[in-house]
């Protein structure tokens, strides 16, 4: 499966990096450095139209952290959306 890379979202990604909620902090400190066994993750990683919060090529792995913003309706929605792409 091929991931497509979105340039486009590369400065708001950069902004998302620099702006982290903690618990993405925390996640991070477990994965970053190919700690998880030996996998290679990237933090808010521009993918087709969407930004994940990390995500790991070689398993195809996207992963989300949900927190208070995605409380907020208009975030919500896009989740929604994002889950039936």
């Amino acid at each position: 499966m091929k991931i497509y890379y979105n340039p486009k979202l590369k400065e708001l990604a950069r902004q998302l990096r620099n702006n982290a909620t903690k618990s993405e902090i925390k996640l991070w400190q477990q994965l970053k450095g190919r700690r998880m066994y030996d996998y290679d993750f990237h933090r808010q990683k521009p993918i087709d139209n969407y930004i994940v919060d990390f995500f790991c090529n070689k398993l195809q792995l996207a992963i989300e952290c949900d927190g208070y913003s995605h409380q907020l309706p208009e975030v919500w929605e896009k989740d929604v959306k994002k889950n039936k792409d």
